[in-house]
């Protein structure tokens, strides 16, 4: 009791330095952008729904908009390499082009101990005048070549020996200045993240390479000498391709593209087994095939693996789609045999470049010529490809009906009635214990079959794993570094949130924990697989089995303090939960993510629930606030504990004491005490005194 009771101190002191602790503010005020801004600009009145500031000019008659204002740090918080995010001041034109951009603040180590900061202010300069409907690339410094103002890529300076800080700089830039252009200047309309259409797993058909180019799965860009020729006419670069000139019909190039994600492509192209690397390797994002026949290569002599290509960039939507190489080093036949001598590469397109697969794609092809020997005068000429793949291979999002709050509920109408239909099934259950109880078989089908619609239906479909995040992101409100509306954007985590904390009233930690949690719900059926397949569990001695639940309590402190203190490393820690691994993408990730989820369900199958009791700090949380629990619902008898046993020997999660007392905030709300309480059959002191009274009787 006494340890109980310094745990829930230690909670409390924890929850206090959260309610206490100074917040830094997260964007700037009216007053602030006006200094940045000076006369002739005049600042409008922020946003009502996003941190964004209007800049306008006046006219001869009227205020024209200049630029949209915001910090980077609101909508694409980036961790750096010290852990917290370069927060750069951003002024986004009408037109999708970069007014400016600044560094606000930063702690690169670089930039602070190394460089100093002023060369990381000279980089981000470069970005003025700029357009997200442009792919920016980073080379290195002094390799720069020039290129027109409306040119599909340009090319800035990167900063020698801080080569992977500018580019974290370049994706917070880009990545929060398109967020922006989404919701306010109508940009790149239908590359919402949260919009995109889903691929559907489960249709494949065996088809062959010709097959796939048939139904336009793989697409084909075929270039003479003379087309490209053509399209160098009336410029200095004219005729320089002695090759062209020779034999204007023969082939320029022959490209090939195809995305790899969409199993009927992937599986039919790299074969079962690599495709099923490649998606676990992706970590969410998409892929793009990519091969090159003849005498153009996207992969010139100085091309860098792992970077994005010069020759070749992907677009949707009027908006450039950021690409890179994937490095695959798996090998395998040419699914053509003339392509054995082509260049090829998997082009990974990152979760947060929004793209749509479902969405019509544009390819660019851009060939270069080359005038002169020392300082050579370069000329391009762009080739289009359009990509598109039939809806019947993709989860179309539901119909559009406006942005907010709003049409996100709207959106997930389906989900949020099935949800709420299940809640309310649990309510009547869990109130209705003793009829639910009275038939042993009938509590193993309706638990099973719940858990069962936990795991595949909370958990897989409707995405509603809660997680220690949510805890994180109101210790950020808390601070001041957002607010509480991240809530609501989540309509099914948010009832099952509702619901476990109105239940922590009732039955303490037990309803989530046991019955709503569906990486718990995995664990037990890891566990009832284990008992049926007769592999032997393991438990701990009662004397150790106490100390190794502190575990959680621990990683749930250092998971609060460091929100408190170090917010934008919280996040990272909260990977201790193998929720996102195992339910929310479905162990399609990174191999040392899939490898720890995978371990901790894996000792589930000899120890009972392993990670629930010991290292969940989620469950700890619960555990620390069922001190809030109106009254011991599990009833006891006063043979409970002293003889008899049988209760406590039975629990397979501990949680009752030697004495026959319920320790509730251990108690995972199985009910197989309950079960045992009732029946006539299996509780010992009901059994003693039916055996008693017969006896009577007979005499």
């Amino acid at each position: 009791m006494a340890k109980s009771w310094i745990l829930r101190a230690a909670m409390l002191v924890t929850l206090a330095m959260v309610l206490v602790a100074p917040g830094r503010a997260a964007t700037l005020d009216r007053a602030g952008v006006a200094k940045l801004f000076p006369p002739p600009f005049q600042v409008g009145e922020r946003d009502p729904v996003l941190p964004i500031w209007p800049i306008y000019r006046r006219m001869a008659t009227r205020d024209e908009l200049v630029a949209h204002v915001f910090e980077s740090v609101d909508f694409q918080p980036i961790p750096g390499f010290s852990g917290t995010p370069v927060n750069l001041l951003v002024a986004l034109r009408p037109d999708g082009s970069f007014l400016d951009v600044r560094v606000l603040s930063q702690h690169e180590p670089v930039f602070v101990d190394g460089l100093g900061p002023e060369p990381l202010h000279e980089f981000v300069r470069q970005y003025a005048d700029l357009s997200l409907h442009q792919s920016i690339k980073i080379v290195r410094p002094g390799a720069r070549t020039a290129a027109a103002p409306d040119s599909l890529a340009v090319e800035i300076d990167g900063i020698s020996k801080a080569t992977a800080s500018v580019r974290i700089v370049n994706e917070t830039l880009i990545a929060s200045a398109l967020q922006v252009a989404r919701a306010k200047l109508g940009f790149s309309a239908g590359r919402d993240p949260n919009r995109v259409a889903r691929v559907r797993k489960n249709v494949f058909a065996p088809l062959s390479f010709e097959q796939l180019l048939a139904r336009g799965y793989v697409r084909k860009l075929t270039l003479s000498n003379a087309e490209v020729e053509r399209a160098f006419a009336g410029s200095e670069a004219a005729g320089l391709d002695a090759e062209a000139l020779r034999a204007p019909g023969a082939t320029f190039t022959e490209v090939y593209v195809a995305q790899f994600d969409v199993p009927i492509i992937g599986r039919n192209l790299l074969g079962e087994a690599a495709w099923r690397k490649l998606m676990g390797l992706l970590d969410g994002g998409s892929a793009m095939f990519v091969a090159a026949l003849g005498r153009w290569t996207f992969m010139p002599d100085n091309f860098t693996p792992g970077g994005t290509p010069d020759y070749i960039a992907l677009a949707q939507a009027g908006a450039p789609v950021i690409w890179r190489d994937f490095v695959w080093s798996e090998t395998r036949d040419p699914p053509k045999p003339e392509l054995a001598t082509a260049d090829v590469a998997i082009l990974r397109i990152p979760p947060e470049a929004a793209f749509d697969p479902a969405g019509a794609s544009e390819i660019s092809v851009r060939v270069l010529r080359q005038k002169g020997l020392v300082y050579p005068e370069k000329y391009t000429a762009d080739f289009k490809l359009g990509y598109s793949l039939p809806p019947a291979l993709f989860d179309l999002p539901p119909e559009d009906k406006g942005v907010g709050l709003a049409s996100i509920w709207d959106s997930r109408a389906r989900d949020i009635s099935i949800l709420a239909v299940g809640l309310a099934v649990l309510a009547v259950a869990l109130s209705r214990q003793k009829a639910l109880v009275r038939s042993p078989r009938r509590l193993k089908i309706f638990r099973l079959g719940f858990l069962a619609f936990t795991l595949i239906f909370i958990g897989w479909i409707a995405q509603a794993q809660l997680s220690i995040v949510w805890l994180i992101g109101a210790i950020k409100a808390l601070k001041g570094e957002g607010n509480f509306q991240f809530l609501l954007w989540d309509p099914p985590t948010l009832m099952v949130a509702a619901f476990a904390l109105v239940a922590l009233f009732a039955w303490g930690r037990g309803t989530f924990c046991g019955w709503l949690c569906p990486f718990g719900a995995l664990q037990e059926f890891v566990g009832a697989l284990a008992r049926a397949t007769r592999i032997r569990q393991f438990a701990l001695p009662p004397r150790y089995e106490r100390l190794a639940r502190l575990p959680k309590f621990i990683v749930l402190a250092v998971v609060l303090v460091t929100a408190v203190l170090f917010a934008s490393q919280a996040e990272g820690i909260a990977e201790i939960e193998p929720f996102k691994t195992a339910i929310t993408l479905t162990f399609l990730r990174s191999a040392p993510f899939v490898l720890y989820a995978a371990a901790l369900v894996l000792i589930g199958v000899f120890h009972y629930k392993f990670f629930c009791r010991y290292l969940c700090p989620l469950g700890a949380a619960f555990s620390a606030l069922s001190f809030v629990r109106l009254w011991n619902w599990i009833a006891r008898r006063r043979e409970c504990g002293t003889p008899c046993q049988l209760c406590r020997v039975k629990c397979r999660y501990g949680a009752i004491a030697r004495s026959g007392s319920v320790i509730y905030s251990d108690c995972f709300q199985c009910l197989d005490c309950v079960a045992i309480h009732d029946n006539p059959k299996r509780c010992a002191p009901l059994m003693l005194k039916a055996k008693t009274s017969r006896k009577a009787l007979a005499k």
